[in-house]
């Protein structure tokens, strides 16, 4: 089956969450569609000043989600993430525009560097993020779960530690049929 996961890499629960995706997909036959949703445009613009170069980063990683997402480059766009994540979110470091190059390099993305300055792939980041957010939102936030058979998608889930792979498993089994129920709503714990 189809998960198509909308996400922002500068997001450290989004980048937790994709783990836990990735190590249950071999398990549960599911192939993952990575698709663009941007925090920048879910908080309209407005980012701190301290947090600017972080998202000017993540922006340009985006555009090239989009551009791979376009020519269906999943796999490749699995790879970049991974590279991305990694560097930043596993080696605690700041998402830069350096990293999203090396990490797009270390992806095998020939002509990088030229698609992270064209903003021509701009309105393709916000069609893909508002695709994500109608499908889940109001009131949700990266990353986004849309399921095949699934009538919406679904924020998160959100998972604070990757798990080992039975209980990964184990939440993969919950989240199915809560995401393609049609009365299921929301399922909440607080953070500690």
């Amino acid at each position: 089956m189809d998960a198509t996961y909308y996400f922002d890499p500068v997001c450290p629960f989004t980048w937790r969450t994709s783990r836990w995706l990735v190590s249950v997909a071999p398990s549960r036959d599911v192939t993952v569609r990575w698709r663009p949703f941007s925090l920048s445009i879910l908080n309209g613009g407005e980012t701190p000043e301290e947090y600017r170069p972080m998202m000017e980063a993540s922006a340009k990683a985006l555009r090239l989600v989009a551009a791979l997402a376009a020519d269906r480059r999943d796999d490749t766009i699995g790879t970049f993430y991974t590279e991305l994540g990694t560097r930043t979110h596993d080696a605690g470091a700041a998402l830069t525009e350096e990293i999203v190059l090396a990490s797009a390099e270390a992806a095998g993305v020939a002509d990088a560097k030229a698609i992270l300055e064209d903003t021509s792939w701009d309105s393709s980041v916000r069609e893909s993020h508002d695709e994500a957010f109608n499908s889940a939102g109001p009131d949700i936030g990266s990353p986004v779960l849309a399921i095949e058979g699934a009538p919406r998608g679904v924020h998160g889930p959100i998972i604070d530690e990757v798990p080992p792979l039975d209980e990964a498993l184990a939440i993969w089994d919950a989240v199915l049929p809560l995401a393609r129920s049609t009365t299921f709503f929301e399922l909440k714990r607080g953070r500690q």
